[in-house]
């Protein structure tokens, strides 16, 4: 009998502890199958961020100040550049002339630059004349010597003829037979130009040489 009570009571605690497994094993089986709570997010990446960026500047005060929670700043107006005035080219005005205080010298100070470009004109005027006869004085036609004496003795002609040397001018003597005697002439040139000549004759009696000019035919 002794042998029987204790086969019941291993029986009895072998069935609780498969019961007990049993009884596990469901409940298990049950929680992987339920959805667990605040797993993951159903709502969408969109949201979720628009959330984020709500609640991000929220203040629990606002109900109480009546403050408005703060938003993303607003964009900046854009600057707007005040138009340039009208420039004096676009609108000319007219200048009203302006007022000499000393009209009667503005009027003497205009004759006198009048007469200071007529003067000049005629200066101008009387050196291109000046310039177009010594033009036409230089194709006459003529050579032209300065005679510094004539001499009835060739020494003598000889030493008027030192005496021009010395003072920078060379001559040259020629002779010509003048009412059947002979004359030993001194002349310097010839110039090609009459005023030239008439420049050196000028240089001679200056120096105390008396002097003649004289013109031959080319």
């Amino acid at each position: 009998m002794g042998n029987q009570q204790r086969g019941g009571t291993l029986l009895g605690l072998i069935i609780g502890v498969i019961l007990g497994l049993g009884i596990g094993l469901g409940v298990a089986v049950y929680v992987t199958k339920m959805p667990v709570p605040f797993k993951g997010d159903p709502r969408s990446a969109d949201d979720r961020q628009g959330d984020s960026e709500r609640y991000r500047n929220w203040n629990p005060n606002a109900p109480l100040t009546g403050a408005q929670p703060e938003r993303g700043a607003a964009p900046a107006a854009p600057e707007v550049q005040p138009s340039a005035p009208a420039t004096s080219a676009q609108n000319p005005v007219a200048q009203p002339p302006a007022v000499s205080a000393d009209p009667l010298g503005d009027l003497a100070h205009a004759q006198l630059k009048a007469a200071e470009a007529k003067a000049a004109a005629e200066a101008k005027a009387a050196a291109e004349a000046k310039a177009a006869a010594e033009a036409a004085a230089a194709n006459d036609g003529f050579h032209y010597f300065v005679q510094a004496g004539a001499f009835r003795s060739k020494a003598d002609a000889d030493a008027q003829r030192a005496k021009l040397a010395m003072m920078g001018w060379e001559a040259r003597i020629s002779e010509r037979e003048q009412n059947g005697r002979v004359v030993f002439r001194v002349r310097i040139g010839p110039f090609d130009k009459r005023g030239d000549a008439a420049q050196l004759k000028q240089r001679l009696d200056d120096a105390g040489i008396d002097s003649s000019m004289v013109r031959v035919q080319q």
